[in-house]
């Protein structure tokens, strides 16, 4: 028989417009009733929803991670209760059972013998600093499409700029594509006056790459793209002045998390933004680096372990850990993760490689936020030293011996001091 261990308990059913709850109590004989109501997901009936759960005694609710609507709840009941938000994978009911009241009643019943694996919540103003790095991130990612575009356009008007200079958003490059789209019959000119001094040995090369011809449609595309990427360019200044203030409150903790190779103070704000500063709440760092998504998943069957990628968590984090490790091999000061990347290239190829790089990063700051220390590169200066003098010669000596061996072979060690003999 399962343990019980909430004897009263509550599980929910999340909707758009409505919430359905199923309070679970189970009296010393182990009997449980049942009561079940449904509410409308207005703040004032969200606000009779927790009036009734206090007076059914109840402290411990569940409900689905159900889209944002989860939110709302979450927020109202948070001071109260003790919430276990659910994966919908992993609580899913008996196919052909399903209906609002059953779902409820599902949840409270798993609950109640402790069987669901709550997810993590992070407090509320690292969920509020979580909110405006997401939004960061997705105004990038908009930004970077209006830059494709615009390459496009100038492509597909035999503008070949892009094959001379590295940024065509550099500054020289914008003011060389501002004057083609004012006069787009006149590109057949001197571009030195509008060259940065180290590119104007480049000059001859970028008037025969803008010897195109610039539609009236495509000056139009362009135009848009051009005036899309400023006003997205001044979106993401605001939002760094609101990021700024909301994550002033952690800038001890970004300071260590930014004190790793390869880890920016924005790139710091975003990892604190996803995984918070408190690493109480992860059993380890290995537990922490399988939430975020970069170690394999496990999937073993009649004793075979079968070869799996890691999984699709991390959908925020896992980008900026890559991005953090790709600069991380990179850092000459801390020449360790170049080492290890070199080895693991080696046998794994460069993608696996990376991802092993950026989970020893997230480890790092696991650790570094536990013991509220900054980086210390000491520690991996040692390793290195070790690692060089344990070198020799041959380093497959043992396995050479193991394989003469299995050949039949006998190997007899010869004393190094005897001196030739005498022909």
């Amino acid at each position: 028989m399962l343990k019980i261990v909430y004897k009263v308990c509550c599980g929910m059913d999340v909707h758009k417009k409505f919430v359905v709850a199923t309070v679970a109590s189970t009296n010393e004989s182990n009997i449980t009733t049942y009561k079940t109501k449904q509410f409308n997901t207005y703040s004032q009936n969200l606000y009779q929803l927790k009036e009734w759960l206090a007076k059914q005694n109840c402290k411990d609710v569940c409900m689905e991670s159900t889209v944002k609507y989860w939110i709302p709840i979450y927020n109202i009941l948070e001071d109260s209760c003790n919430i276990t938000l659910a994966n919908p994978r992993y609580v899913r009911n008996i196919p052909g059972k399903k209906t609002d009241k059953r779902d409820a009643l599902w949840l409270a019943d798993l609950h109640k013998h402790g069987l669901v694996p709550g997810s993590f919540i992070p407090p509320k103003n690292i969920r509020e600093l979580r909110d405006l790095m997401c939004y960061r991130f997705k105004l990038t990612n908009i930004r970077s499409g209006e830059k494709n575009r615009l390459q496009n356009s100038l492509t597909v008007s035999n503008i070949m700029l892009s094959s001379v200079v590295l940024d065509t958003f550099g500054k020289s490059s914008s003011a060389i594509i501002k004057y083609a789209m004012d006069h787009p019959d006149k590109l057949d000119i001197d571009y030195s006056q509008f060259l940065h001094k180290s590119m104007i040995s480049k000059a001859d090369e970028i008037k025969l790459a803008m010897q195109g011809n610039i539609s009236k449609e495509q000056k139009s595309k362009m135009s848009i793209c051009l005036n899309h990427y400023d006003y997205i360019n001044y979106c993401i200044s605001q939002l760094n002045n609101a990021i700024a203030l909301v994550s002033s409150d952690f800038t001890p903790q970004i300071k260590i998390a930014a004190s790793a190779p390869g880890v920016t103070i924005q790139s710091a704000t975003s990892i604190i933004s996803e995984i918070g500063i408190n690493m109480s709440v992860f059993k380890d760092a290995k537990h922490l680096c399988s939430w975020a998504g970069v170690v394999p998943q496990s999937n073993e069957s009649a004793g075979k372990k079968k070869n799996v990628h890691i999984s699709r968590a991390g959908v925020y984090l896992k980008p900026i850990l890559i991005q953090c490790a790709n600069a991380a091999i990179k850092d000459k000061s801390c020449p360790y993760f170049r080492h290890r990347y070199e080895c693991i290239k080696k046998r794994r190829g460069h993608k696996r490689a990376i991802i092993a790089i950026a989970r020893m990063l997230l480890t790092c700051i696991y650790n570094m936020f536990l013991k509220n220390e900054p980086f210390d590169n000491s520690i991996y200066e040692e390793y290195l030293k070790r690692e060089n003098s344990s070198k020799h010669i041959n380093p497959n000596i043992d396995r050479i011996i193991l394989f003469l061996k299995s050949q039949g072979f006998e190997i007899n060690k010869i004393n190094k001091d005897i001196s030739p003999q005498p022909i």
